[in-house]
């Protein structure tokens, strides 16, 4: 059996390729950091790293250590936090890892349920987006995270395995123009009307949505400008730069007057769904924040 703090030791000194790199985020010495590489290194039968003039290179038996060590380590800091949330009935607190329109939106919608239902409930918010998001939840740092996807994506299966899954909502795209453009006042437009508009971009994912979208009614955007900052995106459609093709929850947050939003008629949607472990959503206090999301949802 491997000893967890060689192999976190190990891991460090994978990443930062020195005793002493290794030694100095430690806070140990590196007599340290060797000592308890000399250990390994018994215990697995064989070298682990290779010295290059000042460096250190992993050997074949080093490099997957390295791939499958940091993934038990996940593993164990999961399970850990898991355990202690079980074995207490009641964890008090709730971290919950969400993308930014679901934390200025959805969250605090369930957060106002949850202060008249569970007063004493402590809440933890952090903004992160899939699949990182993902990372925090396997790791042990959140209990609950709020991903999205767009319709028709594919989702990495290894990312979530193991994880329980709760859809939560489904919305429609909508056009985001700035006041007394060619298309404000229309209550309905196709995708196609837009065709000749320069584009602002969302995230990496959005972009790929908006390609997909566009493709769909016959032609590539003209994208002058992306950013992941959604209130950039509405100053940037109010400055008259672009439109911007954008999920209806980012609507209940406008804070440009300036800002027109039209439906569109397109089958592109986003899809929003709830990540959490399945041992956890058995305690009361996980299963009524559950509830409180989807509540939440439901209204949006």
């Amino acid at each position: 059996m491997f000893d967890t703090r060689q192999l976190e030791v190990f891991a460090t000194v994978a990443k930062t390729g020195s005793f002493s790199a290794a030694a100095r985020l430690l806070h140990c010495s590196q007599p340290a950091v060797s000592q308890q590489m000399r250990a390994l290194e018994r215990q697995v039968g064989g070298p682990l790293f290779v010295r290059t003039g000042r460096g250190l290179h992993l050997t074949e038996a080093g490099r997957i250590l390295a791939e499958r060590g940091s993934d038990l380590l996940d593993r164990l800091a999961t399970t850990h936090q898991q355990v202690s949330a079980i074995a207490t009935h009641d964890i008090g607190t709730i971290r919950i890892c969400a993308f930014p329109s679901a934390n200025v939106s959805l969250v605090p919608a369930a957060a106002a349920i949850l202060a008249e239902e569970r007063p004493q409930l402590r809440l933890e918010l952090v903004e992160e987006e899939p699949p990182d998001s993902f990372a925090l939840l396997r790791r042990g740092e959140v209990d609950l995270v709020l991903s999205f996807s767009y319709l028709d994506e594919p989702q990495d299966e290894a990312t979530v395995n193991g994880m329980l899954s709760v859809p939560l909502l489904r919305e429609p795209l909508a056009l985001l123009v700035p006041a007394g453009h060619r298309l404000a006042g229309r209550e309905r437009v196709s995708l196609a009307e837009a065709a000749e508009e320069r584009w602002i971009a969302g995230c990496v994912r959005c972009q790929r949505a908006l390609h997909q979208a566009c493709g769909a009614a016959g032609f590539v955007p003209d994208i002058t400008c992306s950013t992941d900052d959604n209130l950039a995106i509405q100053s940037l459609v109010t400055a008259g730069l672009g439109v911007a093709l954008v999920p209806r929850l980012l609507l209940s947050f406008l804070q440009h007057p300036g800002l027109t939003a039209v439906e569109v008629e397109s089958a592109a949607q986003r899809l929003t769904s709830l990540y959490t472990w399945p041992d956890l959503i058995q305690l009361p206090i996980m299963r009524a924040t559950v509830d409180a999301l989807i509540s939440a949802s439901a209204k949006a």
